[in-house]
């Protein structure tokens, strides 16, 4: 797969590095030359033709139902993504199995780059040969609660990541040179169907929805993100924004974070901060910036499979990579990608 990156224009540096970083900046060029080499195969690219139901006869799939009409087929990989909350519904009308499934929400938090160098190069931070520094971190918290960061982007910003009106979450870019003022990562506490205040398949998309409206709410609407500082979040106190000004480029509003994120997000966060602290130097200092919220971190669901990828209610559907619940991330969702092309080759 990284391999086929690099044939696309990303940067070669991804065949060696530990950690691949191709940069939003570069991206959407990747793709754009990934959707004409498809082209030039015989591939077609049909851009706002929204998949709206399916066809099927005696459990096997006979067509796509667009908003634009119907297309005959007998084998569809729906690569959905995790958060096409409409085609969930969808699928869920039409009875093909699901289930509800573990996944974590948070905030995003953020510091200066610089203080990140500091933590982890110490007296060799700044120095030219060294890439902007990187973290991962990861607790076990009383009662079974995980608390870890993900999607850590060095040199990054903080970036809206709605797919609804009215409904508010971010998420996290770093551009190909990581060269911006302030580090983020998503800060999350793992959930499961256990901890869902909403019932049935769809209920932790449901509860994402509430506290995304709850976050564009609070935030005064025109997608202005609720943040405030560790330390306030951890005192209670007012902390205003210092030395790390939000990346968030819609802007942001002070708001106090436990009135709009559950006890279940807020108690498992404020415990993590102080023990990550100890991990990384300055990781909950009281001027880091905590923007949210992260919802998105996967899909709330899992769509069912059996041994040969395809749906186990349709046959000739194959749910695929990280919206069907079998991928965590870019590269993991493109080889999933690539594993259900060649089963459906197997299956012609």
């Amino acid at each position: 797969m990284l391999r086929k990156l690099v044939e696309a224009g990303a940067p070669v540096d991804i065949m060696i590095d530990a950690k691949p970083h191709i940069g939003t900046d570069l991206l959407p060029g990747v793709c754009a030359n990934i959707r004409r080499r498809i082209s030039s195969l015989g591939g077609e690219i049909r851009f706002g033709e929204k998949l709206v139901g399916l066809q099927t006869d005696r459990g096997a799939l006979t067509a796509a139902v667009t908003e634009n009409g119907i297309i005959p087929c007998t084998r569809l990989i729906l690569a959905c993504g995790h958060s096409a909350r409409d085609t969930f519904e969808m699928l869920c009308k039409l009875s093909i199995p699901m289930e509800p499934k573990a996944f974590a929400m948070g905030v995003r938090i953020e510091h200066l780059q610089s203080d990140i160098d500091r933590a982890q190069y110490g007296p060799f931070a700044g120095h030219p040969n060294l890439p902007p520094a990187d973290y991962a971190l990861a607790c076990e918290l009383p009662k079974g609660r995980r608390c870890y960061t993900f999607c850590m982007c060095p040199g990054g910003e903080v970036m809206p990541a709605a797919s609804e009106a009215g409904l508010l979450c971010t998420n996290g870019a770093s551009p190909n040179k990581r060269n911006y003022v302030n580090s983020n990562a998503a800060l999350l506490a793992a959930v499961s169907p256990a901890d869902f205040p909403f019932e049935g398949i769809l209920g932790g998309m449901e509860w994402q929805r509430q506290l995304e409206r709850a976050a564009y709410q609070a935030g005064g609407g025109g997608y202005i993100a609720p943040a405030q500082t560790v330390g306030g979040f951890l005192t209670g106190k007012h902390t205003a924004f210092g030395k790390v000004t939000p990346s968030y480029a819609p802007g942001v509003h002070y708001v106090n974070l436990h009135k709009i994120l559950p006890p279940v997000l807020t108690e498992p966060i404020a415990a993590a901060l102080p023990i990550f602290g100890r991990k990384l130097k300055g990781f909950d200092a009281a001027y880091a910036v905590l923007t949210g919220p992260e919802t998105r971190s996967s899909s709330p669901v899992r769509m069912g499979r059996d041994e040969t990828l395809q749906s186990t209610g349709l046959r000739g559907l194959w749910p695929c990579g990280e919206g069907a619940g079998w991928a965590g991330g870019i590269i993991s969702a493109a080889v999933d990608g690539m594993k259900c092309a060649e089963a459906v080759i197997t299956d012609i």
